[in-house]
């Protein structure tokens, strides 16, 4: 690992190497030398976006090879996590199945809810994730004020997940700082008549999970559903939640197929709270105090219809789809917060590959729009009961979103990609009760983005290629953030925009795979959540200048063979490494100066050493390491602690039996996995969420 001086000098190359980046960017668009072509070049087409139509397989759908394949077409930090990584696993969270995906920082807090960022975004929300747009096969799931939650994720139902870090998911029109991740549910194609597993652990964690699928000539379907529960390792921890989901796919021409999917879920869950740094590290087990009195919980339940179909017309594939979704949530808290969501929208896209001067090229347009309300009611919460009611609003959201990206071939190996976001979206809240207070709380409120982007790939070999780009993102609040009380409250936050400089490379060699990104962002007013004594995430305000910039590297290697089994199925032994840097800052703030930006650990290592034996069996051991603590206020005045979890997974496959052993924390370290932030912290500030201590869980799986 580097040191803290070697990191700040790569760091600094960043902005040392922007106008290389710009310049070779700019030559390649204007045209290289005649006669040009990189060494050993491949000289493959560009892949299309939708997988044509073969017999047997889905076209709304790409395998995992597929996917995987078309992915890599981004000249930008990307990654396809297939369902390998955490399938043999407690796999209960997105923690557990993005820990190994560098750039990606997630954190548990309680039960199955995670605090994620990529690259910064979103650092100091605490709660509804903001800065990442999250999909389920292509079709948005967040809410249309562009917040989410983790709680409809079941990782038992998907078969990979693709992340886009950064404004480099363009194929789906995101455009933001922290990018998009994208859950792919199984088709009937790829799932086997019956599956099943079943899970136990520490703290009375406990699950069951089913699926089936089927496949015809013409028609194909899957469906699954889970159920978990668990006590809890805290104190007001306790929870369960039950998850189901399908689709049915119709291949109407051999050319044409429809997709619907239908998915609902059911979480009851208990809310422990965020104690002091001193609490969370020695008495870990404890809840808040105010949290055990009003019995703080989160119930939410739901449900999910869409539509994906898919046309392929010689070069050009058209996909339009669209969604219509239903939830509550009812959360006594500091408040009972009552709030009823209705979203909906539709989308289109085409991607057309035909030559373009002779040279391979593929260009995709594509136009998106998402709606919806939230009826918001607050009340007195004494104990867990809805008392008095304070407050009531209608809200509403309005988006549309306009894209097209191009990417050509200049000569065989080199594509030049440049694209294009329009982003409309409107904020719009009717004040329905107020408590009989004088003030109208109602407002409207518009913003208007244009974010363009330059990248470049050249395909070294065919085992590895380079990238870089240059992209833009922008971020408008969501209703958590804003303020309606006056026009002044609603024009004083400002929406997030960042420029983000980005070189990178990935590939394989041998028995080494790798993945790398350097990148660094220039943001200007950076949303900020502020909590209070009295409220977590009490107040939304701008920074002025920010600076976040990083190394992500991923790492995979076969690092021996033939120990103890040799010939043809030899045994082997592999490393799974993921680590990075985070190094954010202030940008001489008239407040803060250049201060570390709090919430997040400037190191962050994930990595694994798993012995594989052609009998079935494996066992390694894996460590989680943050070998600096960070701040958690702006001030710099107080952090978390540093930390090295230790950790074993053992399990055995043959056929269609397996099962697995996950031990975690087994030295049974007191440590912080999560922190809200603030403007000042001291001893007694409660943002702390205490990490779990020694854990071990096992389960078994079966498929025919």
């Amino acid at each position: 690992m580097r040191s803290s001086s070697q990191s700040s000098s790569v760091l600094s190359s960043l902005d040392q190497a922007r106008p290389a980046v710009l310049t070779i960017a700019l030559m390649l668009a204007f045209g290289l030398p005649e006669g040009w072509t990189p060494a050993h070049a491949q000289t493959t087409t560009l892949a299309p976006i939708v997988v044509q139509a073969r017999e047997g397989l889905s076209l709304t759908v790409p395998s995992t090879p597929d996917a995987k394949a078309l992915i890599e077409q981004t000249p930008g930090g990307v990654e396809l996590v297939p369902q390998s990584v955490w399938r043999d696993t407690k796999a209960a969270t997105v923690k557990d199945m993005l820990d190994y995906t560098p750039g990606v920082f997630t954190q548990p807090k309680w039960g199955e809810d995670s605090r994620l960022s990529i690259r910064g975004s979103g650092l100091s929300r605490y709660y509804h994730l903001r800065g990442i747009s999250l999909y389920q096969d292509g079709i948005p799931l967040n809410a249309p004020d562009g917040s989410s939650d983790f709680q409809r994720i079941d990782p038992t139902a998907y078969q990979y997940t693709e992340v886009y870090k950064g404004a480099n998911a363009l194929r789906y029109g995101s455009a933001t700082l922290g990018g998009a991740i994208n859950f792919v549910t199984p088709t009937g194609h790829d799932a086997s008549a019956f599956q099943g597993r079943l899970d136990v652990g520490s703290f009375g964690w406990r699950r069951t999970q089913l699926s089936s699928g089927f496949a015809d000539e013409r028609v194909d379907g899957f469906v699954t559903a889970s159920w978990q529960r668990q006590d809890g390792f805290r104190e007001q921890s306790a929870g369960n939640s039950l998850r189901a989901s399908g689709n049915l796919g119709w291949r109407l021409t051999d050319d044409v197929e429809t997709r619907f999917y239908l998915s609902g879920f059911r979480v009851r869950q208990e809310i422990p709270g965020s104690v002091t740094r001193d609490q969370a590290l020695n008495d870990p087990r404890s809840a808040a105090k105010v949290n055990k009195e009003n019995d703080w919980q989160l119930n939410l339940d739901g449900g999910r219809i869409a539509n994906r179909t898919v046309l392929v017309a010689g070069d050009t594939t058209y996909e339009l789809g669209g969604w219509f979704g239903k939830s509550s949530l009812r959360h006594p808290i500091y408040q009972f917060v009552d709030r009823d969501y209705t979203e909906y929208g539709a989308y289109t896209r085409l991607v057309n590959t035909a030559q373009l001067a002779g040279h391979d090229n593929r260009f995709t347009l594509g136009l998106t729009w998402s709606a919806g309300k939230v009826d918001a009611q607050n009340s007195v919460n004494i104990g867990g009961n809805r008392l008095e009611k304070l407050s009531a609003t209608e809200d509403k959201a309005n988006n549309i979103t306009l894209y097209a990206e191009n990417a050509f071939d200049i000569v065989p190996g080199v594509s030049l990609v440049t694209g294009l976001q329009y982003l409309h979206a409107q904020r719009k809240r009717i004040d329905r009760f107020n408590g009989g207070q004088p003030t109208i709380r109602s407002g409207d409120k518009s913003y208007d983005f244009f974010n363009p982007k330059l990248g470049l790939i050249w395909q070294v070999a065919p085992q590895w290629q380079v990238f870089g780009n240059i992209s833009r993102s922008a971020e408008p609040p969501t209703f958590d953030d804003m303020t309606f009380s006056t026009v002044n409250d609603l024009d004083r936050l400002q929406p997030q925009r960042a420029t983000t400089y980005e070189i990178g490379t990935r590939g394989q060699s041998g028995d080494v795979a790798w993945d790398v990104s350097l990148y660094h962002a220039r943001i200007k007013n950076e949303l900020q959540c502020i909590s209070a004594p009295w409220n977590i995430c009490d107040q939304t305000v701008n920074a002025d200048r920010t600076t976040h910039q990083g190394i992500e590297l991923g790492l995979q290697w076969t690092a021996a063979r033939g120990l103890f089994a040799t010939g043809h199925q030899a045994d082997s032994l592999q490393v799974n490494a993921s680590y990075t840097l985070s190094d954010f800052k202030f940008d001489d703030d008239d407040t803060w100066g250049n201060n570390q930006m709090p919430g997040v650990p400037r190191h962050y290592l994930r990595a694994e050493v798993l012995y594989k034996h052609p009998a079935g069996f494996y066992v390694g051991p894996n460590v989680e390491w943050v070998p600096q603590a960070y701040y958690v206020d702006n001030a710099n005045s107080v952090k978390t602690n540093s930390y090295a979890l230790l950790g074993l997974r053992a399990g055995w496959e043959r056929g269609p039996y397996s099962f697995y052993i996950d031990g975690r924390n087994l030295t049974d370290r007191r440590y912080i996995a999560s922190a809200s932030i603030t403007d000042r912290a001291n001893a007694s500030s409660e943002l702390f969420e205490p990490g779990t201590g020694r854990a071990v869980f096992a389960g078994v799986q079966v498929r025919y």
